[in-house]
């Protein structure tokens, strides 16, 4: 790994088919242990029911609330600076609550991997 600087590139924001706007911020095999990328729910909206294969991920809560449900937890409500565990293969899913976008950082390790991605929900 090099040290580097990844700028942040609001205009590649592009919608993810599981219900949420995706920004990466860093996801380069210069960096495989990690990823980093800017998810934006939309007010009202629900994520579909997913999980991630052979990689944890963390929610870090931004801007406005949400409801998620992971795994057999029961569903919990979040807001900015809380940080959700979710575990390699756990269902997951999260909602926004608020009246403005709920932004947060999701965290994957190792980096995301579209192919580890699991639809649970057709």
């Amino acid at each position: 790994m090099q040290a580097r600087i990844l700028r942040h590139a609001p205009g590649n924001e592009y919608f993810f088919r599981e219900g949420c706007f995706i920004t990466e911020l860093s996801n380069e095999d210069h960096d495989p242990a990690a990823s980093m990328a800017r998810a934006r729910v939309e007010p009202g909206r629900t994520t579909a029911w997913h999980a991630l294969n052979q990689t944890a991920e963390r929610y870090v809560i931004l801007e406005g609330q949400g409801r998620v449900e992971v795994g057999d937890l029961q569903p919990q409500n979040v807001d900015p600076g809380d940080v959700v565990i979710i575990p390699p293969g756990v269902r997951q899913r999260i909602t926004c609550t608020s009246t403005s976008d709920l932004i947060f950082l999701a965290v994957c390790t190792p980096r995301f991997d579209p192919r580890n991605y699991i639809a649970l929900e057709k």
